[in-house]
């Protein structure tokens, strides 16, 4: 079974996440699943993305009370077609950070996360994959705003990419 899973991060609606922008939604044609890493901060947003595919979210330190209502819990642990993922808003410093989610997520391949609105796919070899997809509306300090892409073949991750959306 292959699964092609859209990751976002930090979209800050309404303040700057009004719709999904155009080059996020060319992006999310034809995945099987969404995954949002918080700070979506208004429940609109996840109904928004469920129009693309199934959404699973986890509360950011932004979110309303409404994203909870949604359904979003703090972390969260899932198994795509094989892959074990465990998500969080915010993974922390960085330093630490591989063996703070090694402990969090004992049995994850990946772990994805957001925060920072810095993009990041980092491999530790001894711990679980990293992804913070960025965020594809408030680059902060980055060049771009970003959103990951992931293909997930028999229980295997074959493909991350980070890909710019602005």
């Amino acid at each position: 079974m292959t699964m092609r899973i859209a990751v976002l991060a930090d979209t800050h609606a309404p303040r700057r996440w009004r719709s999904c922008p155009a080059a996020v939604a060319r992006n999310l044609e034809g995945v099987d699943l969404i995954l949002h890493a918080g700070d979506v901060c208004r429940a609109w947003v996840l109904e928004e993305l469920r129009g693309f595919a199934p959404v699973r979210a986890v509360l950011g330190n932004n979110d309303a009370g409404d994203v909870a209502d949604w359904g979003a819990p703090e972390t969260l642990t899932l198994d795509l077609a094989g892959l074990r993922v465990g998500m969080i808003h915010d993974a922390g410093p960085a330093k630490g950070r591989a063996g703070r989610m090694r402990r969090r997520f004992p049995r994850a391949d990946l772990v994805v996360f957001g925060h920072s609105h810095v993009p990041l796919d980092l491999g530790e070899g001894a711990g679980p994959r990293l992804l913070n997809p960025g965020s594809p509306t408030d680059r902060r300090r980055q060049p771009r705003g970003t959103m990951g892409l992931l293909r997930v073949e028999a229980g295997e991750l074959v493909q991350a990419r980070i890909v710019p959306v602005t």
